[in-house]
């Protein structure tokens, strides 16, 4: 039982436990029956030492440790509830007293998730987009399904142009010197899909299969491998082959193809509804994570170094799932990049930080406003589970139960209430989406590759890294997996 908490530090409480002197003799006489049978003596059968005698020749703390195995977990756990606190890390034990025909006396630190003071959450003043789907993103869509089947038809004649898909040999070289990384034989590359350090993809463009070119390029300043960066460089290319992408006609026909879909109008119909349905949910993500950024800044929380380590540990996680993905391992992708697992953990901590506190936020939000979760809202959520994987509830709530998530699950639909009564409080302003210059669909695309490529992370160009323009920002995990 508890006889006693106290707040010794921060967010550690101490828990003094008590247990009563019949249950530890018990506990006592059980670890004696356990140990005897490990032990002998001289003038004694295995088995038949009595107690006696055992704990005289081996000390009383022969017994202790089975006993404590049996008495301190269910003492512990009893005085939590008894106490109603929720720990958020293992506790530290100290022993007081364990002796026959004495009560067992042992303290408990824990550490438990801290206050929260929050900020102010009436009226929070946010903007969200109005959602807009027009042609033009239609028809880009389109393109690019265009685009994914295309032909390559080989072309023996004519130079290289934008778009190609060319075979080339190529040696690089930096101070007349060749340097790791810098070669290649039969690398395929796409012709304006720059990736490859500036400047090089462009000098390929008129050159002829079976012809041979010199390349000059600058390394950007910022480059990821510091021997190569701001250096000027020459390429030894070899134009092999050179194929041209064809794209299919845009009709029936290819629509048949490529879908369930009858006609061009009725693919572009539920084109536009997907997108439309896409949207409204991209710019309601945007708008909680804004709402939810703003009462996060507006409180106060000491982070508890624990939280922020899982924190970490949950990114490093995803990471590493992700680059599996990109047939790439974390500790290849560690070797390219030049950091070390450390540096990446510390690279990942503002964000991690952030996440913590945004969680302990919401997490306080629910508490104030009493926010519980009862089986019918769970089954629901379990309801909703099945229907996306089209399987039936009951297997599904089965199979998480077992894979012991329930709690997770009860945890995830009473934050998503705090988030709800954030977005109910707000202050909304529907604001027009910014609007690029209007240009074609192929004009479209281009513009779409390059900012693909800004975003686009290591892993996923992986081949000769170091003659590509290489970013790192696949190292920020935008999952919030704990909202």
């Amino acid at each position: 039982m508890l006889k006693n908490q106290e707040k010794i530090e921060d967010n550690k409480i101490q828990l003094e436990v008590e247990v009563a002197a019949p249950d530890v003799d018990t506990a006592l006489a059980n670890a004696y029956r356990k140990v005897v049978k490990k032990v002998n003596l001289p003038g004694f059968r295995k088995g038949k030492v009595p107690r006696k005698v055992l704990e005289s020749h081996f000390g009383p703390e022969i017994l202790h440790e089975d006993a404590l195995e049996e008495l301190v977990p269910p003492a512990y756990e009893q005085a939590l509830e008894e106490a109603g606190i929720d720990p958020i890390n293992q506790p530290e034990f100290e022993l007081v007293q364990v002796e026959e025909g004495k009560p067992l006396l042992f303290n408990a630190v824990v550490e438990v998730l801290p206050e929260v003071e929050l900020g102010e959450d009436e009226g929070l003043e946010v903007e969200q987009e109005e959602v807009e789907v027009d042609d033009l993103q239609v028809d880009h869509h389109l393109y690019m399904l265009r685009e994914q089947n295309a032909r390559l038809v080989p072309r023996e004649e004519e130079p290289a142009k934008d778009g190609d898909l060319v075979t080339i040999d190529f040696k690089g070289f930096v101070d007349g010197e060749p340097f790791e990384g810098g070669e290649a034989e039969d690398y395929s590359l796409e012709l304006g899909s720059h990736s490859f350090v500036p400047g090089f993809e462009e000098q390929l463009v008129g050159v002829k299969p079976g012809e041979e070119k010199e390349v000059v390029v600058k390394f950007p300043e910022d480059y990821r491998n510091e021997d190569l960066a701001g250096k000027e460089a020459t390429f030894q290319v070899k134009m092999k082959q050179i194929k041209e992408k064809q794209l299919p006609d845009l009709d029936d026909d290819f629509v048949k193809e490529v879908s369930e879909f009858e006609t061009l109008d009725e693919m572009k119909t539920d084109l536009k509804e997907k997108m439309l349905k896409n949207a409204e949910e991209q710019s309601k993500t945007k708008l909680e994570e804004s709402l939810i950024e703003k009462i996060t800044d507006a409180s106060e929380v000491k982070l508890p170094e624990v939280l922020v380590e899982r924190q970490i540990d949950r990114m490093m996680s995803d990471m590493e799932n992700y680059l599996r993905q990109q047939g790439l391992g974390l500790d290849q992708f560690l070797e390219l990049s030049g950091k070390t697992r450390e540096e990446l953990r510390e690279q990942n901590r503002p964000e991690a930080e952030k996440r913590t506190k945004a969680n302990l936020v919401l997490d306080a939000i629910a508490k104030k406003e009493g926010f519980t979760v009862d089986d019918s809202e769970l089954d629901n959520k379990i309801a909703e589970i099945a229907e996306a994987y089209n399987d039936q509830p009951e297997r599904i709530k089965d199979i998480i139960d077992k894979q012991g998530r329930l709690p997770s699950i009860r945890e995830e639909i009473r934050i998503r209430k705090a988030i709800d009564l954030l977005v109910e409080k707000a202050s909304i302003t529907m604001v027009k989406p910014e609007h690029k210059k209007a240009g074609t669909v192929e004009e479209e695309q281009k513009e779409g590759q390059k900012e693909e490529q800004k975003e686009e992370t290591g892993p996923n160009k992986a081949d000769n890294e170091a003659v590509k323009d290489e970013t790192t920002e696949g190292e920020k995990n935008i999952e919030n997996e704990d909202r």
